[in-house]
């Protein structure tokens, strides 16, 4: 685990760290000897960690890196009064770690989304990065049974990096349950990351990222959010009483 100061959010711990920050704590993890977890939690995740020990035990003891996501966790850290720095996107924290493991020498797997998702974005990372080498990719439909098959394709892939886009908390739990067994270096979860990456939908302008109105973008592309949209009043909320 990486030697940063910590924010605890309903609980929950969130690093204080930079971009420029993970992605060194990311190159070191590069050359470990074992499988390191990161997590990209947004508020809903964080909300939803508060809620379930497992998810909570994963990120709080067991996550080697645990970036800040989203804009509701910047509020909510500054009306505890211990403000994190800068958010870390996970969509934008996992293409910069592809882009250093391009220029390593290091390969990347992708796993989730529907059948075909990840095999485009595969297509597209590897023309859009000099050098990428993606080792393989599946789409995140299998069953409890086959995973230990999964596990092994992406140890013979040989990859370093893991991009697993299962939605949380099945990706944080799968990387977890098979943490022994993998061979990658660094497994992050992603989720929706692979979707975007393939051109099944389009990441926000960055008048909205800019201006911390990424999720306002996100709830116009896909309408089923809007029932999510109070629960961030009561998520700051809940965050400024709970110490």
């Amino acid at each position: 685990m990486a030697d940063f100061k910590v924010v605890k959010i309903l609980g929950v711990r969130v690093d204080k760290v930079t971009k420029a920050q993970a992605l060194e704590a990311f190159r070191r993890m590069l050359d470990g000897d074992s499988c390191e977890l990161i997590v990209t939690p947004n508020a809903e995740i964080v909300e939803k960690a508060s809620k379930t020990p497992q998810l909570r035990r994963i990120i709080n003891e067991e996550a080697a890196l645990v970036t800040p996501d989203g804009v509701g966790l910047i509020y909510a850290s500054r009306l505890k009064g211990d403000p994190i720095e800068e958010k870390v996107a996970g969509i934008d924290f996992a293409r910069s770690a592809i882009e250093l493991c391009a220029q390593l020498g290091r390969s990347v797997y992708l796993l989730g989304s529907k059948p075909g998702v990840a095999e485009a974005a595969a297509a597209n990372l590897e023309k859009e990065i000099p050098g990428l080498k993606i080792a393989g990719f599946r789409d995140g439909y299998f069953k409890d049974e086959e995973e230990s098959s999964v596990v092994e394709e992406i140890n013979a892939s040989g990859a370093d990096f893991l991009c697993v886009a299962l939605g949380s908390p099945k990706q944080e739990y799968f990387v977890i349950r098979h943490r022994d067994s993998l061979k990658v270096k660094a497994a992050a979860g992603l989720g929706g990351s692979l979707d975007i990456w393939s051109g099944q939908l389009n990441r926000a302008p960055a008048f909205y990222i800019d201006h911390g109105l990424e999720w306002l973008y996100r709830m116009i592309q896909e309408p089923r959010r809007l029932k999510r949209l109070p629960a961030l009043p009561v998520f700051l909320i809940k965050a400024a009483i709970r110490r």
